[in-house]
């Protein structure tokens, strides 16, 4: 399974229990920016959402897949723990241990 891309959050299709990331070359409808990550092989994350004037802000991090089917986000918002639920090369659902979503 490779994660390996820019993942942006779709809280459009979010459950009670899930959360949807989407590609980044996703037709996303219209929003005041998107929270999500980019992964990077070799374990380099780059944690992303809006910034002053809604301006896009990255902030580096690293990440994990101690097992499959779980990942380990660890950045200067703390460390989240991802269960894959399923996984395309354009949507990621996860249900997240740690927190409902990354956007307040």
């Amino acid at each position: 399974m490779n994660l390996c891309g820019r993942w942006l959050h779709s809280h459009e299709e979010d459950t009670a229990d899930s959360l949807v990331y989407r590609s980044a070359d996703f037709a996303f409808p219209p929003s005041r920016g998107r929270y999500g990550f980019e992964l990077i092989a070799g374990g380099a994350l780059y944690e992303l959402g809006p910034g002053p004037a809604d301006a896009p802000t990255a902030a580096t991090g690293t990440w994990t897949m101690p097992s499959p089917g779980e990942l380990h986000l660890h950045g200067p918002q703390g460390h989240r723990c991802l269960f894959i639920v399923s996984a395309t090369p354009d949507k990621l659902i996860v249900r997240d241990s740690t927190a409902r979503a990354i956007s307040p």
